[in-house]
């Protein structure tokens, strides 16, 4: 019992833990500054709603499509009209993936008009 005697002995000194020099002012200091900055910008979700739905719509019939094509039948109809649209898209002359890439660069460059419009409606522009 010799270990446990020590170990007793060392943890029931009462030792005092005395802080560093300047420690309590430079904690002092980092609250302060703290408090003094400005509160964090929030998120817009209100305008972000729209991309994610669109973003959404687009993966879900890309892959309702893709499931299509694999298996040959589905089971849930689409739209006609967009069912009509986005087999032209896929069925492009040029090459099989040119009405995807064609339909990215449209939802990016509309992604960045958006973008734009609301950061120059933001800055007074």
């Amino acid at each position: 019992m010799k270990l446990d005697d020590d170990i007793d002995r060392i943890l029931s000194r009462d030792a005092e833990i005395v802080p560093s020099s300047g420690f309590a002012s430079s904690v002092m200091d980092a609250v302060r500054q703290e408090a003094s900055a400005p509160p964090a910008i929030p998120f817009p979700w209100k305008r972000a709603l729209l991309g994610v739905i669109v973003a959404v719509v687009a993966f879900a019939s890309a892959v309702i499509l893709g499931f299509d094509q694999l298996v040959g039948a589905i089971t849930v109809p689409l739209v006609p009209a967009l069912e009509k649209w986005l087999d032209t898209a896929v069925k492009s002359p040029l090459t099989p993936a040119s009405g995807w890439i064609v339909l990215a660069v449209l939802l990016t460059l509309l992604s960045m008009n958006l973008s734009m419009r609301f950061v120059s409606r933001k800055s007074g522009h």
